[in-house]
């Protein structure tokens, strides 16, 4: 080493692994999953390491792994970042979380996250601070954020231009967001997660009940609701028509519902159909129907939307068994499910 200090080992393996510095054992673990050992070392100035690893795989539902890193460890220097930035307009900030940090049963004790369970639903706070330091700086900022759950982007969908949710790609994943990015796809993703904005929002599990829970019991207002997803161009979705609005239990309806692609861009909609019951015992606002739909640019056309017996259906305690109640419900339609974004229209159920 140039100089004494702390330096850092990280190992990821599955199986048994064992590290060890000038023949003195400083880790060995077993591991059926591929999260990363972080193992802390002095070292002096001058001084040579011998280092060796022992690797057995003995997991036979897995290939063999082993990923191995050194370094040394240092606070990000933001006003040294943005030295580096001079000249720059643009920022596209690839973050978010990763598949080690959140799973099921991880050996994982960090900021935020516990065995594999989140304590907090924000972005780790380096990348938080990044962002702000590139948003006062004058930088626009684009967020890419890879994930595999929600993430409360409280300030980031203000500090960002824009934010383009990538979840975990495959091998062609850089190259989708990278057509997005530029422009040459126009997304037409769709949230299938409501994005609190914070864990204020989402009450302790303290039992099964989902009150506060999810876009079907949230009474708050949501950073991005269930459903949610923007375009390159824009739609208009128009007055639905159904062709009954008085109904037996066991009857089918169907909705048209007429849509035009009122941008300068070719693109992709889909439209969300939900029920509810204006009273009790019925089921809450449920999607119940979608459809992806290609328009090109000017193009309008109408779309049918059946709606199934079962979707008036819900678990009735008393009986325990689905049931369909008589009385008022409610048609909701658009292109997510946020109410005020949402038109809307009533159904009997005689």
């Amino acid at each position: 080493p140039s100089e004494s200090g702390e330096i850092v080992f990280r190992l990821q393996s599955i199986g048994d692994c064992h590290l060890l510095v000038n023949d003195e054992t400083v880790s060995e673990y077993t591991s059926w999953r591929f999260v990363t050992k972080r193992i802390p070392y002095q070292v002096e100035k001058g001084k040579q390491y011998n280092i060796r690893i022992y690797f057995t795989q003995n997991y036979n539902f897995a290939n063999a792994s082993l990923n191995f890193n050194i370094g040394k460890e240092s606070p990000v220097d933001y006003e040294e970042l943005i030295k580096k930035l001079k000249g720059i307009e643009v920022v596209v900030f690839v973050g978010g979380i990763s598949g080690e940090l959140e799973g099921e049963e991880m050996p994982i004790e960090l900021p935020g996250f516990k065995g594999g369970d989140r304590t907090d639903i924000e972005l780790p706070a380096s990348q938080r601070n990044c962002i702000k330091a590139l948003k006062d700086a004058g930088k626009k900022v684009i967020l890419v954020n890879c994930s595999g759950s929600a993430v409360g982007l409280v300030p980031e969908a203000e500090n960002c231009e824009a934010i383009l949710q990538a979840w975990y790609g495959g091998q062609a994943g850089g190259q989708a967001i990278a057509e997005v990015l530029f422009g040459d796809y126009n997304p037409a993703g769709k949230l299938p997660v409501t994005f609190y904005k914070n864990i204020t929002q989402l009450p302790d599990f303290e039992n099964y009940a989902m009150e506060g829970r999810t876009y079907r019991y949230m009474t708050d207002v949501p950073l991005f609701p269930f459903g949610h997803g923007l375009s390159y161009t824009t739609f208009i979705v128009g007055k639905a028509k159904p062709d009954k609005t008085e109904m037996k239990a066991g009857d089918k309806m169907s909705l048209t519902i007429p849509v035009k692609n009122a941008g300068k861009r070719d693109g992709a909609e889909v439209i969300q159909v939900y029920v509810k019951k204006l009273k009790e015992n019925g089921p809450v606002k449920t999607l119940r129907s979608f459809k992806r739909i290609n328009l090109k640019s000017g193009q309008a056309t109408e779309i049918i939307l059946e709606l199934e017996p079962s979707f008036f259906e819900w678990y009735d305690l008393s009986t325990y068994r689905m049931s369909v109640s008589p009385g008022d419900y409610e048609i909701f339609y658009g292109t997510s499910s946020d109410d005020e974004k949402m038109q809307k229209l009533n159904i009997k159920l005689l």
